[in-house]
């Protein structure tokens, strides 16, 4: 819309460098390039604009009324102020200038801006600083103060009115009157010397203590004096006092600070009594000293252990025993060299390096090994080490040393003998753990096959008898049959009702379909019957003891069915079986296996939980997982759960020997038991099977005892 502007009143809008905007009471008609700049819209956007929509919501009305004032008052509007929005978001504050501007009778509003977005901030931050700046004095738990160059009070916080007991407004703020709080007549305090410029280190204040200048703070005084009308019994009082300048560097002021130091002043006084006193008992105790003196030099001469002090390697002392255990005769100690009493000059250095970090750090040190007598002979020797003096490297060292040559000999065969007990008892456990396995799986397999013997029998007949009972049945069945068409009207009129009231009590249709099912049934019962008798032998195995291919999906299903009493009342089982090659192994010994972790699954169930079979290969290898949703185990219960008589179970429950038996019967296939177990979680063993058996399994068959 500049087109409706002419050219030379917009090249002259252009050339001034103050934002300016012009309109008639409707749209924008033109804005200069300081006004684009300062709202960040190009002139065509802000002539597509009412000339008060860049104003915030808040100020827009008001800018609207200021624009329409504008064009019907003559003369130069007063300033007003408005929030402008930007085209990025962004608040800026401006005061506006309006005059009205008639061209070719168009009255139009030309408005210039100012942006005071700066000097507002400005402002804001200044105050920020000045409440901070209060803050910061009144919060203090320093009792502080603040006079102006009239020495008038302009802060008085409130540790400064706990201290001296008077509130601010009790010293009549703005009088000069600040000496009330600490005197009973009128005298300038710390702070009324700097703002003076009176004070220095030579002089005198008036509190009657001499000036020390701050090392922290130029300018700055710090004094201490005794204010006797303060507290109960008068108070001392640490005074320190800054002055306040301007920009220019004039003093318009000085904040002083008050520290109460009675109690320091009162230990001071205490200690130089003390101290008096104390060297009273010096004088007392240094002649018990001397006497003691003598009685340690008498025991360190007949003390029953090798005592010496070193310096720089040299031997500074010794008594008696130590000129014996180390064979000087009728030499003198004193003055040799401390490496001619190790066996190498590597040995003297290793026990430098032991003693050093210790004895440097005013630390003792405890330490054995082995020196060299005078005339060549080794000892073993313990020694205990400490500086007389670890802030003086020039004080010595103090060793005491002991002989131990004949303890160590004793430890030594004790040690050798100990080792060989572990040894011989390490070799009776594993026979007991072989004796009581041979032993369990005998029991095992006898069991099973006794078991297996004495059912079988009464199942063969009682099988046969079924059979031939059905047969028997269907005979007579097929009479019956035959019966039924046979016409019973020419019999007697009683024997007719006879059979027919028998027909009818025994229900000859419901035998016809009942009996068949009842034999069934029986049939049912008696395979699973030869079932568990078969799995009862295939988990002994008694007929195949030794070393053969087997199938451990078939092994696990038949521990399965063995232990299935022990389980079912449990847990549901979850069979997750892969096809397997066979394992040369023997089968009864890894049935047993299975048999324990299974068990040990259900045992480890609280309520009823899930216990999952999976049987997996990779490469040469088979592997059995036993995994529960059980209680699981500490990481301290699996370090030991495969050690002979341990066990988690209530006395009575439990040997103890299962899965140590598990581990020795795996170990001997070869293989190795992973276990995966997590508190309230459950617990996962997983059996490692190598297929072609262990390296030595034709020797073992005939080494290892029968499962």
């Amino acid at each position: 819309m500049s087109d409706v502007l002419p050219p030379l009143f917009v090249a002259a809008l252009e050339a001034v460098s103050t934002p300016t905007l012009v309109h008639a009471g409707a749209q924008v008609l033109h804005a200069n390039a300081s006004m684009q700049r300062l709202l960040g819209f190009d002139l065509e956007t802000l002539q597509g604009m009412r000339f008060d929509a860049w104003a915030s919501e808040q100020t827009r009305a008001a800018l609207f009324d200021y624009g329409q004032r504008c064009l019907h008052e003559l003369g130069e509007l007063p300033s007003a102020e408005a929030e402008a929005v930007t085209a990025s978001g962004a608040i800026r504050y401006l005061e506006l200038h309006a005059r009205q501007v008639r061209l070719d009778e168009q009255v139009l509003a030309v408005t210039t801006c100012q942006d005071l977005s700066d000097m507002r901030h400005v402002q804001s931050s200044l105050l920020d600083v000045g409440r901070v700046l209060h803050q910061i004095i009144e919060n203090s738990p320093v009792a502080t103060f603040v006079l102006n160059a009239e020495h008038r009070v302009t802060q008085w916080n409130a540790a400064c009115t706990k201290l001296t007991g008077i509130e601010m407004v009790d010293l009549l703020m703005g009088d000069k009157e600040p000496w009330q709080a600490f005197y009973k007549w009128p005298r300038p305090l710390l702070a009324d010397l700097i703002i003076d410029g009176t004070v220095s280190e030579t002089a005198q204040t008036a509190e009657g203590e001499r000036c020390q200048a701050s090392l922290l703070i130029p300018g700055a005084f710090e004094a201490e004096r005794f204010f006797p009308q303060m507290g109960e019994h008068g108070r001392w009082l640490y005074l320190t006092a800054a002055p306040l300048t301007d920009a220019q560097g004039r003093v318009v002021g000085a904040i002083e600070t008050l520290q109460d130091v009675t109690a320091r002043r009162q230990a001071e006084e205490q200690v130089r009594r003390h101290r008096q006193e104390l060297e009273e008992l010096v004088a007392e105790r240094t002649a018990e000293l001397l006497g003691m003196h003598h009685e340690l030099e008498a025991f360190l001469e007949n003390a029953s252990v090798g005592i010496i002090t070193t310096s720089r390697q040299r031997i500074t002392r010794a008594n008696k025993k130590f000129a014996e255990m180390f064979e000087f005769g009728s030499e003198s100690p004193l003055d040799h060299d401390s490496v001619e009493l190790f066996t190498s000059k590597e040995s003297y250095d290793s026990l430098g390096a032991v003693a050093y970090p210790l004895l440097s750090r005013g630390e003792s040190l405890l330490h054995e090994m082995e020196m060299c007598t005078r005339r060549g002979n080794r000892i073993w020797v313990q020694m205990i080490a400490y500086v007389a003096d670890p802030q003086n490297t020039q004080a010595g060292t103090w060793w005491l040393l002991q002989d131990r040559t004949e303890v160590r000999r004793v430890q030594a065969e004790l040690q050798q003998n100990f080792e060989r007990m572990k040894e011989t008892n390490a070799r009776l456990e594993e026979a007991q753990n072989q004796l009581l396995q041979s032993e369990k799986m005998a029991s095992i397999g006898q069991l099973a096959a006794g078991v297996a013997h004495e059912i079988n029998n009464p199942i063969g007949f009682v099988s046969s008898n079924v059979g031939t009972l059905r047969r028997y049945v269907e005979g007579m069945f097929r009479l019956l049959e035959h019966y039924e068409h046979v016409d019973r009207a020419p019999l007697p009129a009683e024997l007719r009702q006879a059979i027919e009231k028998e027909r009818a009590e025994l229900d000859i249709e419901f035998l016809k379909e009942d009996l068949p099912q009842l034999l069934d049934e029986s049939d049912e019962g008696l395979t699973r019957v030869k079932k568990i008798v078969q799995d009862l032998k295939d988990f002994s195995r008694v007929d195949q003891s030794d070393w053969q291919d087997a199938d451990l999906n078939a092994g696990l299903d038949s521990t399965l069915n063995v232990v299935m009493n022990e389980v079912k009342y449990k847990a549901e089982v979850v069979k997750r079986y892969q096809p397997l090659a066979t394992v040369r192994c023997r089968a009864a010994q890894l049935n047993q296996v299975f048999m324990n972790l299974i068990v040990n699954a259900a045992h480890a169930i609280t309520g009823r939980g899930v216990i999952t079979l999976s049987t997996r290969q990779e490469g040469d290898w088979v592997c059995v997982s036993v995994q529960d949703t059980g209680s699981g185990m500490s990481e301290a219960t699996q370090r030991r759960i495969f050690e002979p008589f341990f066990t988690t179970k209530p006395v009575g429950r439990g040997t103890g020997l299962g899965l140590s038996l598990s581990f020795s019967i795996v170990k001997k296939h070869g293989g190795r038991i992973e276990v995966e177990s997590r508190q309230g979680e459950g617990s996962c063993f997983s059996v490692w099977i190598p297929i072609a058996g262990p390296a030595d399994a034709g020797d073992e068959a005939s080494r290892a005892p029968a499962a």
